[in-house]
């Protein structure tokens, strides 16, 4: 427990040994379950923890009312890592009044024991709906598809505090709490980037939705569900996540992804790469089989054009590169440039297969040409490369 602001406590726990989030993405260093109370004539808290630290979660509570009942309990998102103690806090607080959007309340029993629901006091809240604790009132926004139907966040009027459920989080332990500073901000923005990508990525247009209804809110701090407290060039953050909801590219340049099997499709990419810098492009180059797709995805939202270099597997794609794509499709890549090059000894596919993967996304520039190399590049096949190059930076 941590009193953040003036009978404002951080109650929330740190995870250090999960290494899985939601069992796909890795973690270098853990993550936070946030939560928070405040404590004025009315008592508050908002959202619970994973199951994995209920105990310090009821521990900090019970710290904090100091024997006083819990009049509010604030439910913005329903996802496990943040409703796993929720019957937890039923079980102490029973007469809490239990605070949501409509959807919220239509899942929760999915996620609880409907008879602990019943013996709590029910407040449904949509947009703009405000609830005074005392010196502390709270207004409502809905925020649905950030990441889940059912979400709410709120602000608080006094303190300035926005409370962004999974919105501005990021995975990781904070090296402080409160990130007063863009360098005090732990995670910001690579990991902060990784996390909106490949949790709130496809949702970009509920997000900018957001947006729209903070623009004439006087913001001083984010409180979100994981990662530090950020308060201080407020502006910085708000702008990247209108940058990424947005599928606006942070900066012009070149990102080469490839799948190699003897390193001949590498030599080809790692070529690529230097006729590029010729060019004066900016590039950054990953072996998708030796590199964390959730990380490389973050960066295909950074640059305004991707290359992809690919070769043929089984009469597919290598299986490390049809993740990597598969995963580009479901978090609704857009705006992007897109060049490719394939490589295969005596049936090469693998080009077709990326192009017509992808084209049925939208949004999506790819350039039809596709160089065909192979096995290994030879001094003829690099007039076709460079053409395709140069077009991609065009």
């Amino acid at each position: 427990m941590k009193e953040i602001f003036n009978n404002v406590f951080y109650i929330g726990a740190e995870d250090k040994e999960l290494d899985l989030f939601e069992n796909q993405y890795k973690l270098k260093n853990g993550v936070t379950y946030n939560s928070y109370a405040i404590i004025d004539s009315k008592t508050i808290v908002l959202d619970s923890v994973d199951s994995r630290k209920n105990k310090t979660w009821i521990d900090n509570i019970k710290l904090v009312l100091n024997k006083r009942n819990l009049d509010y309990f604030v439910i913005s998102h329903l996802e496990p890592d943040h409703s796993g103690s929720i019957e937890d806090l039923l079980k102490e607080y029973p007469e809490t009044t239990i605070v949501g959007t409509e959807k919220m309340f239509s899942m929760l029993p999915q996620f609880i024991n409907e008879q602990s629901i019943k013996k709590s006091n029910k407040l449904i809240v949509k947009d703009n709906d405000t609830l005074l604790l005392g010196n502390h009132n709270f207004i409502f926004y809905a925020a649905p598809m950030i990441h889940w139907p059912e979400v709410l966040t709120c602000y608080e009027s006094t303190t300035k505090i926005f409370f962004s459920a999974d919105a501005f989080g990021t995975f990781g332990i904070p090296h402080k709490l409160i990130a007063n500073t863009l360098e005090e901000a732990t995670g910001w923005p690579d990991e902060g980037r990784r996390y909106y990508t490949n949790i709130v990525g496809k949702y970009g247009i509920a997000v900018q939705n957001l947006i729209k209804k903070l623009s004439n809110l006087n913001i001083s701090t984010i409180a979100p569900l994981h990662g530090p407290i950020l308060t201080g060039e407020i502006n910085h953050y708000i702008n990247l996540y209108n940058i990424w909801s947005s599928y606006s590219s942070e900066k012009n340049g070149t990102l080469i992804v490839y799948s190699t099997m003897h390193g001949n499709t590498k030599n080809i990419a790692l070529y690529a790469q230097k006729y590029l810098e010729t060019l004066n492009e900016p590039t950054e180059i990953f072996d998708i089989s030796r590199s964390d797709v959730s990380s490389v995805l973050s960066k295909a939202f950074i640059y305004n054009k991707l290359l992809l270099v690919t070769v043929t597997y089984d009469g597919d794609n290598m299986p490390c590169m049809q993740d990597f794509l598969f995963h580009l499709k479901i978090k609704n890549l857009k705006n992007k440039k897109i060049g490719i090059i394939q490589n295969g000894s005596w049936g090469p596919v693998a080009g077709k297969i990326t192009f017509d993967y992808l084209n049925n996304l939208k949004e999506l520039k790819i350039i039809e040409f596709i160089p065909t190399v192979k096995s290994k590049m030879k001094e003829s096949d690099k007039t076709e490369i460079n053409e395709l190059l140069t077009n991609l930076i065009k």
